[in-house]
């Protein structure tokens, strides 16, 4: 039976929420605080499928909180709850490690079918890496220098070094990685990567290169695959000799 952690501190909307997913067929626990959360995520280690998470909580906040979790090395997938429908705030979600997102006040059915989607994707995910051979179209993987990107397992590695990637990284060097050795501008990205059509100026984007960067270039402040290009966006080589 797959576990939930629903983290909620208004009663009425955790216990609904609980009902309701219990009727699905889920294991539900829930708390009303980050810290709590936290407690069982990271200092206990508990074992969840899913973390449903609000972000405006007492004390740590839901950012904080899958912040938090990604630091300690908890890759749970989490959907936050949010009043703040705004690109800027969804895009802070993002950027903290949160898998999905859902704006308050919100359907039922379409929140039960975010979770239904991360579990899938959680034990597709554990499927591909149990295969003795997997087949083709799990084969998911791009290399370049000394770096090799798994899409189907969320991680990169560099050379003896593996790092874990949340999705929004994964689906981000993948964009670049599409159009390698073009200029993709931040208004693209937010279109093929989150899914955000709003005209915004936001730079929030840039936190997701400054850590991909952190993983793949050998100087960070001197990059030779993501490129900034001034005004537009980023560009991925990956060959950088080759270039002229």
């Amino acid at each position: 039976m797959n576990r939930l952690l629903i983290v909620e501190d208004e009663k009425h909307l955790a216990d609904g929420l609980r009902f309701n997913l219990e009727s699905q067929g889920y294991q539900v626990e829930t708390v009303d605080t980050g810290e709590a959360a936290l407690d069982l995520l990271v200092a206990k280690a508990q074992r969840f499928d899913v973390v449903v998470l609000d972000v405006m909580l007492p004390g740590k906040d839901g950012f904080t909180v899958v912040s938090e979790m990604r630091r300690a090395g908890q890759y749970v997938p989490t959907l936050i709850l949010t009043a703040r429908g705004h690109p800027e705030d969804v895009l802070r979600g993002f950027a903290a490690g949160t898998d999905d997102y859902l704006t308050k006040p919100f359907e039922l059915s379409i929140l039960i079918a975010r979770v239904d989607s991360l579990v899938r994707r959680r034990q597709w995910l554990h499927a591909s890496l149990d295969a003795p051979n997997p087949p083709a179209e799990l084969a998911n993987t791009f290399t370049f220098g000394e770096t090799t990107v798994h899409f189907d397992r969320l991680e990169l590695r560099v050379e003896s070094q593996v790092f874990p990637l949340t999705l929004m990284e994964s689906n981000l060097l993948r964009c670049l990685i599409r159009h390698e050795g073009q200029p993709v501008s931040r208004k693209l990205m937010l279109e093929e990567v989150w899914e955000l059509h709003e005209d915004t100026d936001t730079r929030a984007i840039d936190n997701f290169v400054v850590r991909l960067r952190r993983y793949i270039e050998r100087d960070p402040r001197h990059p030779r695959h993501l490129l900034t290009v001034r005004g537009v966006g980023y560009r991925f080589v990956a060959c950088p000799a080759e270039q002229s």
